[in-house]
């Protein structure tokens, strides 16, 4: 019976396919549940693109990141993050005067500096920083993620993405 949840958070959408609950809501979700949520990442554009989306979504709905993401890949050259770490002061007034991206002054800031910072960093590509492991997809759509898992990739992130001399707070 469509929209009847099961034990493990699956949920029989309108269209007749299992998803998870959340992805039936609405049929924006479908296409990017079924090839992109939960998926591994393989290319530094889309991995620079989900994070930078990530972090335009803070506040907001993904639903509404979603809906915009073509004006948003399109307003930040296909999220090809050497482009990106070129944005000038030029740019950032044309991607506030963009009404069809989010139009948060920080954020896009925020997206050019990483942008910069990655290519300084890793001008060879960061996928290879293992940010791009599935742990909560599988064919059951398990809802539940590895957080032991996931935690100790977090820990080995921050300690590869910190410099040597850290803040003490950073423990």
């Amino acid at each position: 019976m469509p929209g009847s949840p099961t034990a493990n958070g699956v949920t029989v959408c309108q269209d007749g396919v299992r998803r998870c609950s959340w992805a039936c809501s609405t049929p924006d979700y479908h296409g990017y549940h079924d090839r992109e949520w939960g998926f591994p990442v393989s290319a530094d554009t889309r991995l620079f693109e989900k994070l930078s989306l990530e972090g335009f979504q803070a506040g907001l709905s993904w639903l509404t990141i979603l809906r915009k993401r073509d004006a948003f890949r399109e307003a930040f050259a296909g999220f090809d993050y050497a482009r990106v770490a070129r944005f000038s002061s030029r740019d950032v007034e044309r991607l506030l005067a963009n009404a069809d991206i989010v139009r948060h002054r920080g954020k896009i800031e925020a997206v050019i500096n990483n942008a910069k910072r990655a290519v300084a960093r890793w001008p060879r590509g960061f996928v290879s920083l293992g940010l791009n492991r599935r742990t909560s997809r599988n064919k059951t759509l398990s809802t539940s993620a590895s957080l032991t898992s996931s935690g100790v990739r977090s820990k080995n992130l921050k300690i590869r993405l910190t410099p040597a001399k850290r803040p003490s707070h950073w423990s």
